[in-house]
């Protein structure tokens, strides 16, 4: 009978150290369908990963595993006690053959071992089809750069001949060329996937799309394409019944106006009518208190149909905001830029591959340039020459307008003060109530713009340096950015390149997202070749 790769989540959750809930009743079945996982950042996925790996227990509930589970973390090993066999996850098969070939029997090893026998040669054959032939078993992980790590990292996954693979953002640090390379490996892998991703060709390649968010597991068909157009369904529905139920609570509060005027004249006229009368005294008081008891019965019969109105519409506005793309203010206007931007002449970089040390650019206004090539061929160089955080070997290197850098390390923060405090000297003009909503804006609640900056997740400092960039006084008219999606969810992709794409200043931008550089109006390309840059029009 052949194997069935499965791992089932039966009603699970799991509580945070607080005692509050991350998720709950998380129900899942995987199979061999290739799966994509997607979610806000903080939502939970990597945590939910690990249960399904084994690494964690849930809080409540169970996790059924049938087949082996490989987990490859997104925050890969650069332990400097690490080698590069443990970085590929087969450290501890090696080790149980080295004392195998020095004469051990125990059972331990040799169940370690399996059928791994030529597992050694195998990571040294991969290696070399991969051009990482430069490396060996001993390399120190601290010695690979980030791409090299997690291509390593990956080949250990693979070597792995797990019944299941779980991938955490498996493209983060790959550029464009090995992204499209773990693609063509993963459709070729046979056995169970479930990739966390916000890489949109990635996911379009996945048969199925689950989403975590805070009401719960939700399973799409299809690849990403699917997931977008059955998300914008869902969002154009949550917005009619929105609109619906304020509709109805606006017509409920006239009814109930109606309704507390039409008792109000009635009492009054009894009143009239009784005073009129002359009734005694305690005939009017007994009247006047079966009045008060009509009012107060009204008053909490509509104060309870209020509240139910009310709670409606908190659950279908939070509905909305919880599918809606986070909002991002069009930037101010750049304005007096100059018909030059920046220019590069016979310049020669400090560093980066040879043949890519000299160069020759003239930047103008308004173009938008996406900067493209492998790992370590210069890219973040010639931004931090533009920049004037680098200087030129030779040649001239000017930028004529002002400009703001933002590196992968986000050095615009300061580590040490929260985005509000940073948020308010850069823009003495708008109050703190409109920054405050801005950052809201952003997804930035108010418990987490008074932190320092070093507390925030990384989606979380790339949206507070985007802030500090677009929401000062004077914007700059140069904006170079140095992979400025790499931690973030899907929604705050999109609301980047909705900002990005609105811009009004010169932009460049190094990315290996094809999907990102497409939807943020790319006008030019500025490419790494063998043979030098090569600068054309899209």
């Amino acid at each position: 009978m052949a194997h069935v790769t499965s791992v089932t989540l039966q009603g699970v959750s799991y509580h945070l150290p607080d005692g509050s809930s991350l998720f709950s009743d998380i129900d899942l079945h995987l199979d061999q369908r290739r799966t994509g996982l997607v979610g806000r950042n903080g939502v939970g996925k990597s945590i939910l990963a690990r249960i399904m790996a084994g690494d964690l227990l849930p809080s409540t509930g169970h996790c059924i595993r049938n087949g082996t589970v490989y987990y490859l973390t997104q925050q890969v090993s650069h332990d400097p006690n690490h080698t590069l066999a443990e970085l590929a996850g087969v450290q501890p098969v090696i080790s149980a053959l080295e004392r195998i070939e020095r004469g051990s029997s125990a059972q331990a090893d040799f169940d370690c071992v399996g059928e791994r026998w030529n597992i050694r040669q195998q990571l040294l054959d991969q290696l070399s089809r991969n051009k990482l032939a430069h490396l060996t078993l001993s390399t120190p992980a601290s010695a690979l750069s980030g791409g090299e790590a997690m291509r390593v990292a990956l080949l250990g996954a693979f070597l792995s001949k797990a019944d299941l693979l779980i991938l955490d953002e498996p493209t983060n640090h790959l550029d464009h060329q090995h992204r499209l390379a773990l693609h063509e490996q993963l459709q070729q892998w046979p056995e169970g996937l479930l990739v966390i991703s916000h890489d949109r060709a990635l996911l379009e390649n996945m048969e199925r799309i689950v989403e975590l968010s805070p009401q719960g597991l939700t399973s799409y068909g299809g690849g990403y394409s699917f997931y977008a157009q059955a998300k914008a369904g869902q969002l154009q529905a949550a917005q009619q019944q929105l609109a619906a139920y304020r509709l109805e609570r606006k017509r409920q509060e006239q009814t109930l106006r109606e309704q507390r005027e039409s008792l109000e004249r009635k009492q009054s006229r009894g009143r009239k009518q009784a005073a009129d009368a002359n009734q005694a005294k305690i005939l009017l008081g007994r009247q006047k208190e079966r009045s008060q008891a009509s009012s107060g019965k009204l008053r909490v019969q509509q104060d309870a149909a209020r509240e139910q109105l009310s709670v409606q519409v908190r659950q279908a506005a939070n509905q909305v905001e919880e599918q809606q793309a986070i909002f991002i203010s069009a930037p101010q206007p750049c304005s007096g830029s100059p018909a030059q931007i920046a220019e590069l002449i016979e310049a020669r970089l400090p560093y980066g591959a040879q043949q890519l040390r000299r160069i020759n650019l003239a930047v103008t206004r308004g173009q938008r340039i996406a900067l493209t090539g492998p790992n370590g061929c210069g890219k973040s160089t010639l931004l931090k020459v533009l920049a004037g955080q680098l200087t030129v070997v030779s040649g001239q290197a000017r930028t004529l307008v002002t400009s703001t850098y933002l590196d992968q390390h986000l050095g615009v923060l300061e580590p040490a003060r929260s985005v509000l405090e940073q948020l308010q000297s850069l823009n003495r003009q708008l109050s703190e109530g409109e920054l405050r909503t801005r950052l809201a804006q952003l997804g930035l609640n108010a418990d987490r713009i008074n932190l320092p900056s070093h507390r925030l997740s990384g989606g979380e400092r790339l949206k507070a340096a985007m802030a500090c960039v677009f929401y000062t006084q004077s914007p700059p008219q140069l904006l170079l950015l140095d992979e400025p999606a790499n931690h973030l969810d899907l929604p705050s992709v999109q609301a980047l390149e909705s900002m990005l794409k609105h811009y009004p200043g010169t932009l460049i931008v190094t990315s290996h997202d094809d999907v990102f550089l497409a939807a943020i109006g790319i006008t030019h390309r500025l490419m790494a070749s063998p043979t030098g840059w090569l600068f054309c029009p899209v």
